[in-house]
């Protein structure tokens, strides 16, 4: 009886759904995500006290914005603390061009990562003789610069007010309603995911690879490291600027202070946290970012029901439990939650003969 998988050439070593039973689980996921989700999503809401389809939403548009960080830090290994402001100037820009010169959203969104790309290759040029913490401290001072233009451009971004943006439509479709953004963002964060695998599998992924882990070797070889470490600025821009309009569009307000310091944290704690160098891991840090803290609202209301002033500690303590939650996935597990997926699933693979 054969056990495990046989390949005979390279193609069918590349594939990403190797096998029948893994394109049935994903048949059946993507049922469940367009039909079965938004379903059960109003039932769960009630029963968990808080919106599943708000949540849903708010995990596509960041998910997407992960998948660039991952591809930056995770598979070129250059590191960014300045993902929030890339994902700031990707709003204002789909916002500006939306409200204020008439653009129709299917192409003020694309428009927003492309003018994105381009501010991100701009700070991405030091990565050319910075490496490691000194690229992260580049980075840094271009999450301060941004942040100080949206904040001070007032004629453009509206201060600190600022921009009220409307719902779109889409084709004559109006995303009046949190569900019709569902399939939206939904769509947007599949192709980005697909491409993302696609890319990786190609001479370009090979190369960002590369880079990342012997960029001397890479560079001996023939890889031109000022042009691959740049067009992975350019394409991690490109994700977040689009995930920046989703979000702007979605929000109804955009203003600076959605665009902090604290924001390009929790990215990088998303890419850390899911697994650095998998695709699976934007997907899971993802959500499990985003749903961290709803889950640790739901004991501390029950204990403010026993110490009324537990409630006012909660701000405090979410962020302590965040920093213990990265301390801790650091020393346990560093390679992320996606890592021991991959665990989880070759003890199962060869099942009851794996060894």
């Amino acid at each position: 009886m054969p056990t495990g998988l046989f390949h005979s050439d390279y193609k069918e070593d590349e594939q990403i759904f190797q096998t029948l039973w893994l394109k049935c689980w994903m048949g059946g996921l993507l049922l469940f995500l367009f039909v079965g989700f938004p379903l059960v999503a109003t039932p769960l809401s009630r029963f968990l006290g808080f919106s599943v389809q708000h949540m849903a939403n708010m995990i596509g548009i960041f998910m997407i914005g992960a998948h660039g960080l991952n591809l930056l830090t995770g598979f070129t290994g250059q590191i960014s603390l300045g993902h929030a402001a890339f994902m700031g100037v990707g709003a204002y820009t789909s916002s500006i061009l939306f409200m204020k010169a008439g653009w129709p959203f299917w192409l003020s969104l694309p428009a927003a990562g492309l003018v994105t790309a381009g501010v991100g290759m701009v700070f991405g040029v030091p990565s050319l003789r910075l490496r490691g913490l000194y690229l992260a401290i580049a980075t840094m001072a271009a999450q301060f610069i941004i942040e100080y233009g949206m904040r001070n451009w007032t004629s453009l971004t509206g201060g600190s007010g600022g921009l009220n943006v409307d719902r779109p439509s889409f084709f004559g479709i109006p995303l009046d309603t949190d569900l019709r953004y569902y399939y939206l963002i939904l769509v947007l964060a599949i192709l980005s995911t697909v491409f993302l695998k696609n890319l990786l599998r190609t001479k370009t992924g090979r190369a960002l690879v590369a880079v990342r882990d012997r960029y001397l070797s890479a560079e001996i070889m023939g890889v031109n490291l000022f042009k691959y470490r740049l067009l992975a600025f350019g394409i991690s821009s490109f994700y977040v600027g689009v995930a920046g309009g989703l979000f702007a569009h979605y929000n109804l307000v955009v203003s600076d202070e959605h665009f902090t310091m604290w924001l390009s944290i929790q990215y990088l704690a998303m890419v850390i946290i899911g697994g650095l160098g998998h695709v699976l891991g934007g997907i899971f840090g993802t959500i499990f970012m985003v749903l961290l803290p709803e889950v640790l609202r739901i004991p501390t209301e029950i204990l403010s029901n026993i110490y009324p002033n537990f409630f006012t500690y909660f701000g405090t303590l979410r962020e302590l439990v965040f920093g213990l939650v990265i301390i801790l996935f650091l020393i346990f597990e560093p390679d992320g939650l996606a890592a021991r997926w991959h665990t989880i699933r070759a003890y199962w693979k060869l099942w009851p003969f794996s060894y």
